[in-house]
């Protein structure tokens, strides 16, 4: 038994260290950003409350239908109930029916609430769809920040592995007598400013992580991380079409228009309710009475009084009725006329609001475009500038090491080399995210390969 007890202990024990492991892909943080955020979560049980609505549009063709008794009894005068007949005695009574009604006509008001409630629960759906966009580029963005800090953390790394060994040789240098003992002390102050910058940068990678389990509302922070890769500028072709050609699409599938324009076809629906409330109300109805009394019946047959018993009182004394009733509104205190009016302005707003978002994504589309191209031509920049102040870089490094410049200048000619490493990494990375939204925009879902 302790055998088993112990194998079962180290197989969870992998099983928990293989979990804190885990690194996520950004599919996998989208996923489960989509299933466990809490806005998300609040937005869904929106829906489902307006979900109920249709069912109640539902109700609304369908009959009512209720049942109601009543038992009593009455101490002198009253009056029989199955007769109608004065009674000076202590009496027991009892009463029973059904009752029914439906609306046969008002003025298509309940076709409307059901249109309506359909409607209403696919703009739901829209506005669901909405935020998981929203939280879908958060999360993109979130996630790229992580790998921006990671490269810049490793480009850190490697610039003071070659300082160390700029230190090394200066310190030969400077035994040898080829430069001054200050060189070395300018090496070494680059070498501590190097250790700074890669504290710094782990602290990044550090925050940048907590900031994305924030986003996922996950609250291991130290065991949070993503799949480590090195990340290329991906290829796209979304430039060769123009910002009209992105904006014409994106209207089609967007879910914050499709949200505007079910916006405005539910206003349009609550101006039909609004406007039915100015013809009749038809309903029938159907009711079904009995009734019992415990006290002798007069028989005029045998000229006696004689007791019936409960049940053949119900069927003796059972009536129905029916019939239909009609409501006309002539005159409600300028009620309905003012909700019509305030229906059409709800119109009018939606339609607006529609227009509106229109505007804004199409001002969206072509600052994404604009972002697209100036970041691409700010990357091959920063691409250019590296590779020349690298050759810059190997220059002054001969003459360092020959004697014929001195350490604060070779010093600024590789912090000059840094600056355009860390440059290039952050334009590569803010290319690539301002490629991701414009992509997205065009129906390219969110992916990093």
């Amino acid at each position: 038994m302790k055998i088993k007890f112990i194998i079962v202990l180290v197989l969870f024990s992998i099983g928990s260290v293989t979990a804190q492991m885990k690194k996520w892909t950004l599919q996998e943080c989208v996923d489960y950003a989509y299933e466990n955020n809490l806005s998300i979560e609040q937005f869904e049980l929106d829906l489902e409350s307006i979900k109920l609505d249709k069912s109640d549009a539902i109700g609304g063709f369908l009959p009512s239908l209720s049942a109601s008794s009543t038992l009593s009894g009455n101490t002198g005068l009253s009056f029989d109930p199955t007769n109608n007949q004065p009674v000076t005695t202590t009496i027991v009574t009892a009463s029973g029916g059904l009752s029914s009604s439906a609306v046969l006509f008002d003025g298509l008001r309940n076709i409307h609430r059901l249109n309506r409630a359909k409607l209403a629960a696919l703009a739901s759906q829209y506005r669901l769809e909405d935020l998981k966009d929203d939280i879908g580029l958060s999360v993109a963005n979130g996630y790229l920040q992580i790998l921006l800090n990671k490269e810049s953390l490793v480009v850190f790394k490697a610039q003071y592995a070659v300082t160390e060994q700029d230190l090394k040789r200066t310190k030969e240098l400077v035994e040898s007598g080829v430069v001054p003992m200050g060189d070395l002390l300018e090496v070494e102050a680059t070498a501590a400013t190097q250790e700074q910058q890669i504290v710094n940068a782990e602290n990044l990678v550090f925050i940048s992580r907590i900031n994305l389990a924030q986003l996922l509302q996950i609250t291991d922070y130290d065991n949070f991380d993503i799949v480590d890769q090195e990340f290329m500028v991906p290829p796209s072709n979304i430039l060769d079409n123009s910002p009209k050609t992105i904006f014409d699409k994106a209207l089609t599938f967007r879910n914050d228009i499709k949200l505007a324009e079910s916006n405005v076809d539910v206003a349009e629906k609550d101006l039909d309710i609004a406007k039915g409330a100015l013809y009749p109300t038809l309903r029938g109805f159907f009711n079904y009475n009995t009734r019992y009394s415990d006290q002798p019946s007069f028989d005029p047959v045998t000229n006696t009084f004689m007791t019936t018993s409960f049940g053949d009182q119900l069927w003796m004394n059972d009536g129905i009725s029916y019939g239909a009733q009609l409501s006309i509104p002539i005159f409600n205190g300028f009620s309905v006329k003012n909700n019509i009016k305030r229906s059409e302005i709800n119109v009018d707003r939606s339609r607006l609001q529609l227009e509106q978002d229109k505007l804004a994504l199409e001002a969206n589309v072509n600052q994404a475009y604009a972002d697209v191209k100036n970041s691409y031509k700010s990357y091959e920049a920063a691409q250019k500038t590296l590779e020349a102040r690298k050759t810059a870089y190997e220059y002054t490094r001969e003459r360092f090491e020959v004697g014929l410049m001195n350490a604060f200048d070779f010093s600024q000619s590789q912090a000059r080399v840094d600056n355009a490493e860390a440059d290039l990494i952050r334009t590569k990375y803010d290319y690539i995210f301002r490629l991701k939204v414009l992509e997205f925009y065009f129906g390219i879902p969110i992916t990093v390969n």
